[in-house]
């Protein structure tokens, strides 16, 4: 990073990225403490399956499902007015919304109370996860945002290309009834998944957002308008 001042907003990848893993973590040990799963190395490995580890999954999917939905729209908000062809800036909010819709419905509904709708949200998650992935890595070459492009949409290149063989490593496994190796896969995919939120406070330090609320005017912005204010963090205005 260099020596200017950086928007606060850079914090809530990082925020996100270290929030959801550690609250996994601690999934994963309260498990294994009260003796409901298996450590890793085991045949079976479900963490958030039964209480009081199942509560804790919840509600850290659920925050998680929050606050990347938070990421896609200023995200998408800070794209909009550097990229000609809005497609792919849309496309890259749509599938991280689906993703976080996702991430609630694989934490509220547990695999052994409804394993439909469990997987029906792993799918969305993974699925739409990684196209979010490329879509953003495919964006950050584009725009080329203070001229960081290939600084960070290379490491996003090498991520999304991992998450994607997980992805499918994950699937063939758990279609193979292999399910000590697929949690394995699992758990470095969302590992993986992670670092990659974590690589969107490189852009998000040179932005500051701003909401604006006003009494009503015919003639006055609309919500929309407004709401597409990002400004570049002590720089020229977008």
């Amino acid at each position: 990073m260099d020596g200017k001042k950086c928007s606060v907003w850079m914090f809530l990848p990082l925020v996100f990225t270290l929030f959801t893993s550690a609250g996994l973590w601690i999934v994963y040990f309260i498990a294994v403490e009260d003796d409901k799963i298996l450590p890793l190395n085991s045949a079976e490995s479900i963490a958030g399956d039964d209480p009081p580890a199942s509560c804790v999954f919840s509600q850290v999917m659920n925050m998680a499902a929050f606050l990347a939905l938070v990421v896609a729209v200023l995200r998408f908000i800070q794209l909009k007015p550097k990229v000609l062809n809005p497609w792919l800036n849309i496309s890259g909010l749509v599938a991280l919304c689906l993703a976080s819709f996702g991430m609630t419905l694989l934490g509220n509904f547990q695999l052994t109370n409804d394993e439909e709708i469990h997987n029906v949200g792993t799918s969305l998650t993974f699925g739409f996860g990684t196209l979010t992935c490329w879509i953003q890595a495919a964006l950050t070459l584009k725009v080329n945002i203070k001229n960081e492009g290939r600084k960070v949409g290379i490491p996003r290149v090498i991520l999304s290309a991992s998450i994607t063989l997980c992805v499918v490593l994950y699937f063939i496994l758990m279609a193979q009834s292999i399910h000590m190796y697929a949690a394995r896969v699992q758990w470095g995919l969302v590992m993986c998944f992670l670092s990659y939120f974590g690589t969107f406070a490189v852009e998000f330090r040179h932005y500051r957002y701003e909401i604006v609320c006003s009494e009503y005017q015919e003639n006055f912005l609309s919500f929309s308008e407004s709401l597409s204010e990002a400004s570049e963090y002590q720089t020229d205005q977008v």
